[in-house]
């Protein structure tokens, strides 16, 4: 922090605070990570004015500004629409460990909802991935399950 005293010299302080804060995922992303850790499965949310299952579900959809309150099961299973091999190491936020390199961030839409979901795919070599190819979750045992999305692994490729 910088600022400037009466005579007009700059005056810097420099501290440590710890700055602790919580946030909430509101009444349906708790319910999607409830899903998930007691049935290891997913949940979406139906829009009843045009159609569009979202994942994870939101309040509000996207085009047509409806309130949602439709949720609907989706498949473990779905598609990759894009993706990524990173091999720039960086601390990861869920667990503050240095997340281990290369890995593959990819786009997921999964069966039964029309927007994308993110995740880990459990491939690295350029050669054996690509969009287009079907994956299916996985998930952690059942007595390691939390609550977040860390109870999802990651994606395996399947065809």
């Amino acid at each position: 922090m910088s600022t400037q005293n009466r005579q007009g010299e700059l005056m810097q302080l420099t501290f440590a605070y710890p700055m602790p804060y919580e946030w909430s995922i509101g009444l349906y992303g708790s319910r999607f990570f409830q899903e998930i850790k007691e049935k290891r499965r997913f949940i979406g949310i139906k829009c009843n004015g045009c159609g569009m299952v979202y994942v994870p579900p939101r309040r509000v959809c996207g085009p047509c500004f409806k309130e949602l309150s439709e949720l609907v099961p989706l498949s473990d299973t779905g598609v990759i629409t894009a993706f990524s091999v990173v091999n720039y190491p960086f601390i990861d936020p869920n667990t503050g460990l240095q997340r281990p390199i290369p890995y593959t961030y990819g786009y997921i839409r999964l069966d039964g909802a029309d927007n994308i979901f993110s995740h880990i795919i459990n491939e690295t070599d350029l050669g054996r991935i690509h969009v287009g190819m079907k994956v299916r979750a996985v998930f952690k045992e059942p007595d390691r399950m939390q609550g977040n999305i860390q109870d999802i692994k990651y994606f395996d490729i399947i065809s």
